[in-house]
């Protein structure tokens, strides 16, 4: 019996189009019966939060960076051609047209297939954000998780 191949991607952007990459590549992956984790770390975890406002205690700089960033993969913006906010609902209408996959529905895509959702816990803490915050089904960890998954990994990818 072979082993499994192993897919890892660290997602540290918070662009919608390079968020939409890596769902798309893990979703392929999975697809090709990889095991595959998404590590999620600083603008990159804004695909992991809920699209609704949830109540939490914070301080007022973390209260700052839940108000400055978007809530919800559906809310990221473009990394090219953003025209405040314009070019994100240009690019979701073509892709409608084309009956392509919103990143919102990549991501329940990737669940589906188990794909390892993770949200750095180090970047969790920084940014302060909550679990209560995030999708529900991830996984939370550190660096050190992240790099005992991609040393077995045949393919790593930073995003």
């Amino acid at each position: 019996m072979t082993e499994k191949k192993k897919t890892t991607i660290v997602l540290f952007s918070g662009d919608y189009d390079k968020a939409m990459a890596a769902y798309i590549i893990a979703n392929g992956a999975a697809a090709y019966d990889h095991e595959v984790t998404i590590f999620h770390t600083f603008w990159g975890l804004n695909a992991l939060r809920k699209d609704e406002d949830i109540p939490v205690q914070k301080g007022f700089m973390e209260r700052m960076f839940g108000k400055m960033m978007p809530r919800g993969a559906g809310k990221m913006g473009l990394s090219k051609m953003n025209f405040a906010g314009f070019g994100p609902k240009l690019i979701k209408d073509t892709m409608k047209k084309h009956n392509a996959m919103s990143l919102p529905q990549l991501i329940e895509m990737a669940q589906e297939q188990d794909v390892k959702l993770v949200a750095c816990t180090m970047t969790m803490d920084l940014l302060g954000l909550k679990e209560e915050e995030l999708l529900n089904n991830i996984e939370y960890a550190g660096v050190a998780a992240y790099l005992a998954d991609a040393e077995e990994g045949n393919i790593n990818l930073f995003i």
